[in-house]
């Protein structure tokens, strides 16, 4: 079963779908995401990269300024400036 994933900023949607994994650059260090992960909400550094993995093992890279991110019930959410 995959995750779903949205990455917003106030402009756009920057990605919206099935993932498999998310690594996120929080303050509090990096860390990775998988199914039936702990629910959590964390802040991101100012400047980093959010990696995620599709399904079909795609992977793409978002480059981020700074936010929050929430995970709860396999849905993740990045909110971020662009």
């Amino acid at each position: 079963m995959a995750m779903t994933l949205e990455i917003l900023t106030p402009e756009k949607i920057l990605f919206e779908g099935e993932v498999t994994s998310v690594k996120v650059p929080g303050t509090e260090g990096g860390f990775e995401v998988l199914n039936n992960h702990a629910p959590i909400i964390a802040t991101l550094v100012p400047k980093g990269e959010v990696r995620l993995t599709q399904p079909d093992n795609k992977e793409q890279v978002f480059h981020v300024k700074g936010g929050v991110v929430e995970v709860l019930h396999n849905r993740i959410v990045i909110l971020t400036e662009s």
